[in-house]
């Protein structure tokens, strides 16, 4: 069932790990980095909701959630084709506006298929199986994003990176990721299709009378579970200190660490640079499908709420603690204090939100929870580049030490969640 999130975060740590740094070899300053990548976020903010509403609504050949995530699927490798080639849409747009084109729709597609696997999960375990359902997706999550993020510095030892490259060129070691990238996100997303099947449940066939579009979603959004509410804050926090790690990581550690110049985009130290980045990201989420794995455990003996509040603290130490380190090795261990929060911040909300819904809105609600993850990351994307360059003189380490503060903010904010399901079963 969850094996196409596998796909997804393969091509998601992809992303996550290079987008910034393909801007950078186009072009971009870095107080412009979270402006490039507000796009996805909004579109996502509008997409989720509508999905979601749709999924829990039609029924086809394929069901109500695969033909969603098998969309998202195919328009997400396609872009994955395109984003370090931005340069051959040159003649339409210039190649730094092209590749943050691009990037807009690969992060909405990611979305599109990510957001309905959520919900199929929800609909096809029962309350008791749900944290470990998620679980074990989180620890497919995590598989995925290590092969993704290692990629790049594999590839690279295989290809070879010893001369600088001109301005303006992506690495061939570098495309050639995306491109297999693409190619194992379609492929997984494929055997899910293939392999899993939906019922058409009876509360399927009550939903339809109960309003129509937008209408809906805004009536369903005003009446959503107090619980919900409580968690929107928590992954405000959360989601906010996830943006700016991923904008900012490869500007902060290739100037705080490897002491590169802020305007140094093509040397080789800083395709090492990138490289590691890379590979600190997959080491974040090896500890993430690792740690995943003992989360039902631990909710059991802690409670949701608590295991939630003490993985975020643990993250949020883990981005601080970059701004001490200067040796490029030490920074593993600020990546496991990551992968901790990572693996819980895919899984804790979602075990805790699926037994606060109306089984029949199921889709609905996890799309408009989607809300809480764009609007974090929207807000950052608008003042993040500003605060950077005017508040932290364009050093962006100070934005994954902001990121960290955040984090604890999300700790301190999951202890006052109302979990009475967790609560009833304890």
């Amino acid at each position: 069932m969850s094996f196409g999130f596998f796909g997804i975060q393969f091509g998601f740590a992809l992303q996550n790990g290079n987008a910034s740094r393909i801007l950078g070899i186009f072009g971009a300053d870095v107080e412009h980095l979270s402006w490039f990548w507000l796009a996805a976020p909004l579109t996502g903010m509008i997409v989720q909701p509508i999905i979601g509403y749709y999924s829990d609504r039609t029924w086809t050949r394929l069901g109500r959630r695969r033909p969603y995530f098998l969309a998202g699927a195919l328009a997400a490798s396609i872009a994955m084709l395109f984003m370090p080639n931005a340069d051959v849409l040159v003649h339409a747009l210039p190649t730094l506006y092209a590749a943050a084109g691009i990037l807009m729709i690969m992060d909405a597609s990611f979305n599109v298929a990510m957001e309905p696997f959520r919900a199929l999960v929800a609909d096809l375990l029962p309350s008791d199986q749900r944290t470990l359902g998620f679980s074990i997706q989180t620890c497919l999550i995590g598989i995925g994003a290590v092969i993704g993020s290692f990629l790049p510095s594999i590839l690279s030892s295989f290809l070879g990176f010893d001369e600088a490259l001109p301005k303006g060129e992506v690495p061939f070691y570098l495309s050639l990721s995306f491109y297999i990238g693409g190619a194992v996100f379609l492929s997984a997303i494929l055997w899910t299709v293939f392999t899993t099947r939906e019922s058409p449940y009876q509360h399927h066939d009550a939903a339809e009378g109960q309003g129509h579009g937008l209408r809906q979603i805004a009536d369903d959004f005003a009446a959503m579970p107090r619980t919900m509410r409580q968690l929107g804050l928590v992954q405000f926090f959360s989601w906010f200190a996830l943006f700016s790690m991923w904008v900012f990581s490869t500007p902060a550690i290739a100037t705080h660490v490897y002491g590169l110049a802020a305007s140094d985009t093509s040397s080789v130290a800083y395709q090492r640079a990138g490289n590691w980045v890379s590979s600190l990201f997959g080491i974040y989420n090896g500890v993430s499908a690792v740690y995943a794995l003992l989360l039902p455990y631990l909710a059991f003996k802690l409670g949701r709420r608590t295991t939630h509040a003490v993985s975020l603290t643990a993250g949020g130490l883990g981005l601080i603690s970059i701004y001490f380190i200067h040796d490029p090795a030490w920074l593993v261990i600020s990546m496991v204090g990551v992968g901790i929060a990572w693996a819980s911040i895919l899984a804790m909300p979602y075990a805790i939100l699926g037994g606060a819904l109306p089984a029949h809105k199921m889709g609905l609600y996890m799309g408009i929870f989607n809300f809480f993850i764009t609007l974090p990351q929207i807000v950052n994307g608008i003042i993040g580049g500003p605060v950077v360059k005017y508040l932290y003189g364009s050093q962006a380490i100070y934005a994954l030490v902001t990121a960290g503060v955040f984090m604890l903010l999300g700790a301190v904010s999951a202890r006052f969640i109302d979990d009475s399901e967790d609560r009833a079963k304890r």
